[in-house]
């Protein structure tokens, strides 16, 4: 059987039949384009849904406008609509240009894929290999380890690698006999980087040891897979146990093994944002359940934080929502007060026994803790400081910069619709008012 043949076989038998169309990744190398020939010839003969190909132009060669005339030429040859995607690639500072490239092309294929479409892309056996291989160098777990996956939920639609299990040199064999013209990426025998460094002086070398390490590789991807969807079920149901509202317990995950704190914390982290390496987590493990009842860690990566408050774990961004400088605020000219991004806004709602509006000045200043402020919250209760009310209804310690303080000629009568001066209320039954913060960031 000829390798298109074997090749189209397979691919029939991977294919989501209920996709609503299928969107090939294209680069204009051997493999993909030997991908989209397979599906086209497919969809032709109505055993596949409709196909049409991307390629994402990243500007990083001279050679880019070459990649895009074959693949131009090569969609025109077989019928398949082309889109072509500018995307530049911003280096952050640490960041490789292949994790730089590899991350922009995938945002940009995710925000291409319509509704149910289903994106294909040609990786292969020797790529599954050397990403395996290249994790490991990088003391990956089960995750890592696990490699690329066959097929996952991208975008509105899902990935599949159909051809992961297919040596490079089948692709190729296929390539050339179905007559595809095609182009070699220069960066990918540029050897400054990792994966060309592997491919062409480290890889040649293991085939010639252990001529089937590349599905030795594949095999120990397919474990880890394994391996990690087990640690999942493991992290799921420990998570049950463990949430506290939006925080985690800590004297719960305390009663843990070591193993399984480290675990369960990495899944409810990737729940919302991505988790922070293993030596971050073990920080930030070691931080939280080791601080004083009076001590409020806080471990930082990317653009998160987990801190500790009262015998809670919680994820945070790392920089919070805080007011800025005073505001004045005429709610005569204004009804309505924007405190800032992430802070939402304040506007007074009628409540009877609420505060005298009538014994407030027009214009009020709305500013930001500064620390020693005091309210008398009820009649008969003592004036305590907002820091005491704060402690008492639990207000998260890094939300309290973004409280509200309203002062009308300098004088504090309300923390947001927290609390309010009981000696600025009107009678009980009398007109009065009372501040809604709408849209207010989660404070407690």
């Amino acid at each position: 059987m000829p390798p298109s043949a074997r090749l189209a076989v397979l691919l029939e038998r991977e294919l989501p039949r209920t996709a609503a169309g299928l969107v090939v990744g294209l680069s204009g190398g051997k493999d993909s384009a030997c991908l989209l020939a397979l599906v086209a010839g497919l969809s032709a003969e109505r055993r596949a849904p409709p196909v049409r190909a991307v390629h994402v132009d990243h500007g990083l060669q001279r050679a880019a406008a070459e990649f895009r005339r074959v693949c131009a030429a090569l969609c025109a040859r077989l019928g398949v609509p082309l889109a072509i995607l500018a995307v530049p690639v911003e280096l952050g500072r640490g960041v490789s240009v292949e994790a730089a490239a590899r991350a922009a092309r995938y945002a940009a294929l995710r925000g291409a894929l319509r509704p149910g479409e289903c994106l294909l892309t040609a990786h292969q056996a020797e790529d599954q290999a050397e990403t395996v291989l290249l994790q490991a160098l990088r003391g990956a777990g089960p995750a890592g380890l696990a490699g690329m996956p066959r097929r996952r939920a991208f975008g509105a639609g899902v990935h599949l690698r159909p051809f992961l299990e297919v040596p490079r040199r089948e692709l190729e064999r296929c390539a050339d006999a179905l007559g595809l013209e095609t182009i070699a990426d220069p960066m990918n025998r540029d050897e400054r980087f990792d994966r060309a460094y592997l491919r062409h002086r480290v890889w040649p070398a293991l085939e010639r040891r252990w001529p089937g390490a590349a599905g030795a590789l594949g095999r120990v991807a397919r474990h880890a897979a394994d391996a990690q969807h087990l640690l999942g079920e493991i992290a799921d149901a420990d998570l049950v146990g463990l949430r506290d509202g939006d925080a985690l317990s800590i004297p719960r995950l305390r009663a843990l093994a070591p193993a399984r704190r480290a675990n369960v914390l990495r899944r409810w982290i990737a729940e919302r944002t991505m988790p922070p390496s293993a030596a971050r987590l073990a920080e930030a493990l070691r931080q939280c359940l080791e601080a004083r009842g009076d001590q409020r860690p806080a471990v930082l990566w990317g653009g998160q934080a987990l801190r500790r408050y009262r015998d809670r774990i919680y994820l945070t961004p790392a920089h919070l929502p805080r007011l800025g400088a005073p505001l004045a605020w005429t709610p005569a000219v204004q009804p309505t007060l924007e405190l800032g991004a992430g802070l939402g806004r304040l506007r007074w709602v009628e409540r009877p026994g609420g505060l005298a509006l009538d014994r407030l000045p027009p214009t009020l200043s709305v500013e930001r803790r500064r620390g020693g402020e005091r309210l008398k919250i009820g009649p008969r209760a003592a004036t305590h400081t907002v820091q005491h009310l704060c402690q008492t209804d639990g207000v998260l310690p890094w939300m309290r910069d973004a409280l509200p303080f309203v002062y009308a000629g300098g004088r504090l009568i309300a923390v947001g619709d927290r609390w309010s001066d009981a000696l600025a209320r009107a009678p009980l039954g009398a007109p009065g008012a009372a501040l809604a913060w709408d849209d207010a960031p989660a404070i407690d």
